[in-house]
């Protein structure tokens, strides 16, 4: 049975978010310090006491995120048994680390470049983002393709999380006055998210250009597993190509809802989150039938899948 490792995105951290890993693990209380030095401040303070509104800065939030999940990959032992891996977003550049493309040293400083960046964008460019949930993938492509660059205003499908879940990115008022057409279109629900720019659009290309001058100037080696990517859905283990494709995320949709399929259609039938919440356990069941579905965030989560694997 082949198994896929998968790691969430923004949005799914919490105020004292590995907490328990470094009370329980040297290894990570020594990953939290390599990565304090590495960003130039007290990460460590802001994932276990904040303030969320700190925690919540799309700035922190991503390196947050990184590594917590980098923490427990080292501490779970769960990626011998993997074959695949891919990540929602930000969770790309663990997937990239997971399979040994990255180092955690330069997935760290990517992510805190990137990070910075967005969150910079989303002072300078207003843009948001909202959810459409209960139409067609078609028919939210097919509006936003009749409304986007409409008096230089921009609105895109960015995200394709599961089957009539899809968040659409653009200018921040051009959204929200927007949103009643999908609605009248059959919507169930049409909700603006509390994110601080347009991701994933068009927008984004004034931090596209600098990060991509980091990625150019950051060694990829080739994939150890099957990294299944954000931009094409598809799996690649080519560092170069690696490289391009992380480059393009970030004014490129998401495509979660297409990458879950290619994994089954490739046989992957278990999969595992790695990270904060069970956003992407949700997704798997609402896009795969009969999918074996777990997840790991806690040190009570690893303690337990440590032990099911004897």
């Amino acid at each position: 049975m082949s198994s896929a490792i998968l790691f969430s995105g923004q949005g799914s951290q919490y105020v004292g978010m590995c907490a328990d890993l470094i009370e329980h693990y040297d290894v990570v209380r020594e990953l939290v310090e390599v990565a304090n030095n590495i960003v130039g401040y007290d990460l460590r303070s802001i994932m276990l006491n904040g303030p969320a509104e700190t925690l919540t800065e799309t700035r922190y939030t991503q390196p947050a995120l990184f590594v917590h999940e980098a923490a427990l990959l080292r501490v779970s032992g769960v990626r011998e048994a993997a074959t695949a891996v891919a990540g929602h977003s930000l969770g790309e550049y663990t997937a990239l680390y997971a399979a040994g493309v990255l180092t955690f040293e330069d997935a760290l400083r990517l992510v805190a470049l990137r990070g910075k960046l967005m969150f910079e964008a989303g002072l300078t460019v207003p843009g948001t983002m909202a959810a459409v949930v209960g139409l067609d993938d078609d028919a939210v492509e097919a509006v936003c393709a009749q409304l986007n660059g409409k008096d230089g205003n921009v609105l895109v499908a960015a995200n394709f999380n599961s089957p009539g879940q899809v968040v659409i990115s653009g200018s921040a008022d051009y959204v929200r006055s927007s949103m009643p057409i999908f609605k009248d279109r059959g919507a169930k629900i049409v909700k603006e998210l509390q994110v601080s720019g347009a991701f994933h659009s068009p927008l984004l290309q004034v931090a596209a250009e600098p990060l991509a001058e980091a990625l150019s100037s950051t060694e990829f080696h080739d994939a150890e597993l099957d990294v299944y990517t954000n931009v094409t859905a598809t799996a690649e283990r080519r560092g170069y190509e690696l490289r391009t494709q992380a480059a393009a995320q970030l004014t490129s949709p998401v495509r979660w809802t297409q990458t879950m399929r290619a994994m089954h259609t490739a046989g992957i039938t278990s999969f595992l989150e790695v990270g904060p919440g069970k956003v992407l356990q949700g997704l798997v069941k609402r896009t795969i039938d009969g999918a074996t579905i777990d997840g790991i965030d806690t040190a009570a989560d690893v303690a337990r899948i440590v032990a099911q694997r004897g």
